[in-house]
């Protein structure tokens, strides 16, 4: 009777509360996990994501496209648009370069093929946030134009439009093939009064993206009208026209393959088929529902759970699924390929995601990262390499490194092996022995000189921490000698270490690039400048610190960064935002060092800078994302650090432990474990760590195992309004650190000048100051003691010494200007151009192709001005300038070059006036020389060469009103 009696009370308890119009605990403890995804998030600002249905690493992304180009485009919608072109079905989450957007379709009520992007009339529609809805799996707007309601869901490779027409309202569906990228071949084929089919071939960032189709109408089409009649070929659209009075709704079903048009008809099939668009939608999210449910967190800021689960979705849109039902994919030779041993996959932004997102997976996707690393393998017997960054069968080309390596050691060195380790060792080594991005040059000395290659300071550390994870496999595996190949390359980080100013700096003609500024964005760097990569050796934070000349010096070094002044001189870089200092947090190579205190003692400092970036840098708001969501690593950066810890050195099997966000998170676990963290006490003031549980222990480390959270348990942090000591022990803090084969730095010019007038003094120096320098000039090395004079064109040669090992040999050319020449340069250059100052018009070095490697000297929008002065007045037989054009790098020959001679420097003649071409829109890299023979007798030569100015038409940069640069090189005068 009692117990009969209190499920009665119980029960009306439940109804009121449920019923009384307030939020009651109750009602929020039955509240979806899907319902605190927020897909606007990351919309706005530079996040550059899309508010459309996909599901988890789905193949098909239906979303709107408001935005066909740009940067803040590449998504394809951007939430301070306000119209809307259509539906297309792929797009790319969070990227820096605008691709995709296939198929795009729109419900209209007039047959126009024009999108209205050129400010006529067109299909497009205005719209408003406030009549939009998106979730995932879900989307939906109306349209205000046409007053057409629209509904998006999808299934993994297919999906279904609901388009709702007003009454009385012509139903006409067009299809636009030519949206978005070049198209290089299209096709629509009806095949029934439901349904068309076809293909869409595209270049754009993949230079050969191959998509079919097949697209299955709810209602018969009544009439066709194609643009131009045309069917085939690189401008197709067409307006399929519906009969009114057979109902207001139109359901269109479209499966989309990289096979062929009969593998898109399967996978539609056999997803879709004959489910409705609720079905297809409930499936979806259900399957969302679960895929959250990998970690379940509990708090009262509701804001901050809209963040996590928004973040957590983030990480689940990409890589992308690229396989049809029956095992079919596009491999990278193009060809079509066939296995059912694991699930395909393409975009891999590895340069980004290697560091957290990939790091995530392994704790809650083990299968799926499995299957990462046999796609990784399939691409390297398809395509001959394992990706860097690879798009629709497509190497790209984008970005720096060999990423997919350490995705491979991380996983294989925290138990994940199902795929062929030799294979996948033998694939790692391929990669890191090639003879492009540098690679020749790192191999032979270490580093990879300015003048050889672009962005080689970056290169030069990426590539050091790269192959420190191939070592780390290498001696999991027993391979011995491989392991002292590549642990001695994990240190040539030391090699571009400048231990006067304390910066990684870029090594030109093995001097410093100079003038040097450590906050100038410049072609030494990836998208940063020293002070966002000089902080990048997690794979030995322990020999790191010694150059910087201990803990307590590098403990400095950071705080100096975080309180930086913000501003950034040099290139301007969009990626670089969401700054602290000159912390970058809206660009990856910033993401590990917050968490670099705990390796000095001072994880208070830590947790004070990790709860900082946690509550600025990211908001419930469209522009909530502090930089691009770069396909889930800005995202897993705040899954790991609201959880409390992060993966600053991925290969080591530790997280660096920051400071919790939630009062209690669990990861469930595919071995059926599950893990918990609780943080008591926990609020925004009380971010210190007090002490901390593991499974009921007190644990004092500063850094968690990942076996400790694979083996499941609990983790319960107690947070204080204080800093403590909880952590600060020596026996406590974590330690990359790099202790045997330890290679020997190679020395470098401190002082002196390649190219000089009548006589230079050298000075030499080296990273690590107990090695021996030896240097040779020609005849046979000698000890380096103190600095010495070069007084003619020589060939330097130098290597430094200690104990039996050496460093590489490192030569370098002198050369000698005739001291009776000089230049008058009456235009201001670029600094991050200055190929190696005042005189590098003069001083003997040509540049080369790539015009990033510092031998070119570069003026923006501005005309180049030089007076050569001969030194006396003597006959001119010839003169020759070189220019570059980079039309992609908006850098244009210019459109004329006045040559005057001078007697006296006074008064000039003018003798010749030098026209290029008009540029025409091609993107081939070449160098342009102009000459003119038989001067005549003169001591001066001036040269006034003309820029283009505003860039044409033609040109991606002309929208935002861009302006060319110049590149010259030496003025030659015989």
């Amino acid at each position: 009777m009692k117990i009969q009696f209190y499920a009665i009370l119980v029960s009306l308890l439940l109804f009121f509360s449920c019923n009384s119009g307030s939020k009651s605990t109750i009602a929020k403890k039955i509240k979806k996990r899907i319902d605190y995804v927020n897909p606007f998030i990351g919309t706005g600002g530079h996040g550059h994501t899309f508010p459309g249905a996909t599901m988890p690493f789905g193949m098909m992304q239906l979303s709107p496209d408001t935005r066909l180009d740009g940067w803040d485009g590449c998504s394809g919608y951007h939430y301070s648009d306000s119209e809307i072109y259509g539906f297309s079905h792929t797009h790319l989450s969070g990227t820096g370069v605008s691709d995709y957007g296939d198929i795009l379709l729109m419900p209209t009520n007039k047959i126009i093929f024009n999108n209205g992007a050129d400010g006529k009339e067109g299909y497009k529609s205005k719209f408003s946030h406030n009549k939009e809805i998106a979730e995932p799996g879900f989307y939906k707007v109306h349209l205000d134009d046409t007053n057409i309601d629209v509904a998006l869901t999808v299934s993994k490779r297919s999906g279904i439009h609901q388009y709702q027409f007003p009454k009385n309202s012509k139903q006409i569906i067009i299809l636009d093939l030519e949206h978005r990228d070049e198209v290089l071949d299209s096709k629509i084929l009806v095949t029934d009064e439901n349904t068309i089919q076809g293909y869409r071939h595209s270049k754009a960032w993949a230079t050969n993206q191959q998509l079919f189709y097949t697209i299955k109408f709810s209602k018969k089409i009544k009439n066709i009208s194609y643009l131009n009649e045309k069917t085939e070929g690189k401008s197709v659209k067409a307006a399929f026209e519906f009969d009114e009075n057979d109902g207001n709704t139109i359901e269109v079903k479209v499966g989309i393959s990289a096979v062929d048009i009969d593998g898109s008809a399967k996978n539609l099939e056999q997803e879709i088929g004959n489910k409705s668009f609720d079905e297809v939608k409930k499936i979806a999210q259900e399957t969302w529902e679960k895929q959250l449910g990998k970690i379940v967190v509990e708090d009262k800021n509701e804001n901050n759970k809209i963040n996590f689960y928004t973040s957590l979705y983030h990480t689940m849109i990409a890589p992308n699924l690229y396989q049809d039902v029956d095992g079919r994919y596009r491999g990278m030779d193009l060809e079509i390929n066939q296995t059912a041993d694991f699930e395909y996959y393409t975009v891999f932004s590895l340069w980004d995601t290697y560091r957290a997102a990939h790091p995530l997976y392994t704790i809650i996707e083990q299968k799926r990262t499995n299957d990462f690393i046999n796609t990784f393998l399939a691409k390297y017997d398809e395509g001959g390499i394992m990706p860097i960054w690879d798009l629709a069968a497509n190497y790209t080309g984008c970005m720096i490194g060999y990423h997919a390596v350490p995705v491979i050691a991380d996983a294989f060195l925290k138990g994940i092996k199902n795929y062929d380790a030799e294979k996948a060792f033998e694939a790692m080594k391929h990669s890191a022995m090639q003879d492009k991005l540098g690679l020749e040059s790192y191999k032979k000395f270490g580093f990879i000189p300015v003048e050889k290659e672009s962005e080689s300071v970056s290169k030069t550390l990426e590539y050091a921490y790269d192959d420190w994870t191939i070592a780390q496999m290498a001696k999991s595996l027993g391979k011995e000698n491989d392991y002292k190949i590549f642990i001695e390359r994990a240190q040539n980080y030391k090699n571009v270490f400048d231990p006067e100013t304390q910066f990684m700096r870029g090594r030109f003609k093995n001097t410093w690039f100079s003038p040097f500024d450590p906050y100038e964005v410049n072609f030494n760097y990836t998208e940063a400048n020293a002070w966002q990569y000089s902080f990048y050796v997690p794979q030995d934070i322990t020999g790191f610190a010694n150059l910087l000349g201990g803990k307590k010096s590098l403990e400095n070094q950071l705080d100096k960064l975080f309180t930086a002044k913000k501003e950034t001189s040099g290139r301007d870089q969009a990626d670089i935002t969401g700054l602290i200092g000159q912390y970058a947090h809206g660009n990856e190579p910033s993401h590990h060092m917050a968490y670099l205190y705990n390796f000095v003692n001072k994880p208070s400092k830590t947790q004070e800078k990790v709860r900082q970036i946690l509550s600025e840098m990211y908001q419930n708001t469209p522009d909530g994302i502090s930089g691009n969501e770069d396909c889930g690593q800005m995202s897993a950066w705040y899954i790991f650090s609201s959880l409390g810890f992060y993966p600053v050195t991925p290969g080591s099997n530790q997280y660096i432990i920051g400071s919790p966000l939630f009062d209690k998170a669990t990861i469930n676990l595919e071995n059926g474990k599950s893990f918990t963290i609780q943080a008591k006490n926990n609020s925004a003031e009380n971010k210190y760590i007090k002490s901390i549980k593991l499974n009921g222990k007190n644990y004092e480390y500063s850094y968690l195992n990942h076996q400790d959270i694979i083996n499941g348990g609990t983790l319960i942090f107690e947070m204080t309004n204080k800093p403590t000591n909880w952590g600060t022990k020596d026996a406590f803090i974590p330690s990359t650190e790099i202790k045997e084969h330890l290679i020997v730095a190679a020395p470098f010019i401190a002082k002196g000048d390649i190219a000089f007038k009548e006589k230079t003094t050298i000075t030499l120096a080296i990273a690590e100051k107990d090695s021996q320098i030896y240097y040779s000039l020609g005849n046979g090395f000698e000890q380096y003691k103190k600095p010495f004079i070069i007084s003619e064109k020589a060939t330097f040669k130098v290597f430094a010494q200690k104990g039996t090992s050496k460093s590489a040999i490192i030569k370098t050319e002198f050369y000698k200007i005739n001291p009776n020449i000089k230049i008058d340069l009456q235009s201001e250059y670029a600094n991050q151009y200055n190929a190696g100052g005042d005189n590098a018009l003069i001083d003997g070095v040509l540049g080369t192709e790539d015009f990033r490697t510092g031998t070119w000297q570069g003026y923006f929008d501005t005309d180049i001005i030089a007076i050569v002065d001969l030194g006396a007045v003597k006959p001119i037989q010839q003169l020759q300038i070189n220019f570059l054009k980079d039309q992609r790098s908006w850098i244009f020959l210019p459109k004329s070059v006045e040559i005057y001679t001078s007697i006296d420097g006074k008064v000039f003649k003018k003798i010749d006036n030098f026209s290029f071409p008009i540029p025409k829109n091609e993107e081939i890299v070449t160098i342009e020389s102009m000459k003119l023979l038989k001067l005549g007798n003169a001591r001066y030569v001036k040269v006034i060469a003309k820029k283009l100015g505003t860039l044409p038409t033609w040109h991606l940069g002309f929208k935002e009103n861009g302006r060319s640069w110049l590149f010259i090189d030496e003025i030659q005068i015989n």
